[in-house]
């Protein structure tokens, strides 16, 4: 379910709420194809599926930058700003990856929305995000992103 915020000033009464979870992805090994082609990272326990069944996750799994590049289009299913000229990522100040995530897995987003400060001509927020893999007892990853929105 996603909230809906029209300008800084909505945006801004949200600080410190739950944003709630996004729908499940599957990440498919398409996705991770596709995404060894635009980066250049074609190590096989990404994308020899047969080499990868007998390597130690039993199955090849997502880049780590491929989570983490999920990230927006999730976080974008949970907070939706209208009322706004640019949006911009302005980056990370942790990542870590505590699971990796097999080809075939679903994943989701919890975030919660821990800042929202003033910037010059906008907000800066800070969410603090774990992407979590469906029946998996450790998330694929827990971050804190920093996003800017301009009036």
């Amino acid at each position: 379910m996603s909230i809906t915020v029209n300008g800084l000033d909505e945006l801004k009464k949200l600080a410190g709420s739950d944003l709630g979870t996004s729908e499940w992805i599957e990440v498919t090994q398409e996705r991770v194809n596709t995404f060894a082609d635009a980066t250049g990272d074609h190590q096989w326990i990404h994308v020899d599926p047969e080499k990868a069944a007998q390597g130690p996750f039993g199955a090849p799994i997502a880049h780590g930058y491929l989570t983490l590049s999920l990230f927006i289009p999730l976080f974008t299913a949970l907070l939706d700003v209208q009322g706004v000229t640019t949006k911009v990522n302005y980056g990370l100040n942790k990542v870590r990856f505590p699971s990796p995530v097999k080809v075939g897995s679903r994943i989701r987003l919890a975030g919660r929305l821990t800042e929202v400060e003033d910037v010059p001509g906008g907000v800066q927020i800070t969410v603090d995000g774990t992407i979590e893999i469906e029946g998996a007892a450790k998330p694929a990853a827990v971050l804190q992103s920093l996003s800017r929105f301009y009036a």
